[in-house]
């Protein structure tokens, strides 16, 4: 974009003159973010975010939920909207990221699975938090706490093995997925494909019938959405290990760190680290 600034400054007023609350960053690449709010004004800000040309063909995703879940709104201008510290090594034109992995929509990739079988490697690319109540089938989750570890943890030579087979990188909604598809390409993975639309398109299409298995962590009060009633808890309580979808953070607010916590343990505020050092 040639003046993320100004955009911004759309950004902002749009959202503010249609009540709505969320996330948004915006980069020289493009822009990615998550809002909330009545339909009526989420529509009517997808119809006025189409106005401006480089917009037009964005794809929206939709998920229940509301303003609520937003403490405020937030649209900033950062060098990337996805923070993996490689701004200079990711290259965009109207097609999106250049040299990234071929898109694959969620029928593609059964198709994909369908002929190659147990050769397809699924790969996750988001925080190893996030995968820990939700991914796709043996799928492989690297050991990142943060978006920006993903440059160094690709150089690990325990993914020699998987460089020579068909590697399908996803993320929640498509965005951290492209990039990372081309920060693999050029860490010598030959064969990368990318789940257009990310996880949410793929619940969408398949809900829990298909390859996805647990539920979907959202950056949001809600921390987690299920695609069906009939989705699993994968996820370990830190506390008992009985299987859990539900994060909170400790009590501690100097800690503050995400743990899992079952409907047993609710009433354990702290974090299994902070409570040993409370007994000690």
């Amino acid at each position: 974009m040639a003046d993320p600034q100004a955009v911004r400054l759309w950004q902002r007023t749009l959202c503010e003159k249609l009540g709505l609350k969320g996330r948004i960053l915006i980069a020289d690449h493009g822009i990615n973010g998550t809002l909330g709010g009545n339909l009526k004004d989420l529509k009517q800000y997808v119809k006025e975010a189409r106005t401006y040309a480089p917009f037009k063909d964005i794809t929206f995703k939709w998920s229940d939920g509301g303003s609520e879940h937003f403490p405020k709104l937030i649209v900033k201008v950062r060098p990337e909207i996805v923070s993996f510290g490689a701004a200079d090594k990711i290259k965009v034109d109207r097609q999106g990221i250049v040299g990234g992995g071929q898109h694959l929509k969620p029928e593609q990739v059964h198709k994909l699975v369908a002929e190659r079988g147990d050769e397809v490697v699924f790969f996750d690319g988001r925080n190893a938090y996030e995968a820990a109540v939700g991914r796709f089938k043996n799928a492989v989750v690297p050991d990142v706490e943060h978006t920006r570890d993903f440059a160094k943890e690709l150089k690990n030579p325990k993914y020699k093995a998987i460089k020579n087979k068909p590697v399908v990188t996803y993320c929640t909604g498509g965005i951290r997925c492209e990039v990372l598809s081309a920060l693999m390409k050029q860490s010598g993975f030959n064969e990368v494909y990318q789940m257009a639309g990310g996880i949410v398109k793929y619940g969408e299409t398949y809900a829990d019938d298909g390859l996805w298995e647990g539920s979907l962590y959202v950056f949001d009060d809600r921390m987690g959405t299920k695609f069906s009633d009939r989705a699993k808890d994968i996820g370990s309580c830190g506390h008992c290990q009985a299987k859990t979808s539900n994060y909170e953070n400790c009590a501690n607010k100097a800690c503050n760190k995400l743990i899992l916590v079952c409907s047993a343990c609710q009433n354990q505020q702290y974090c299994p680290s902070c409570l040993q050092q409370a007994v000690k």
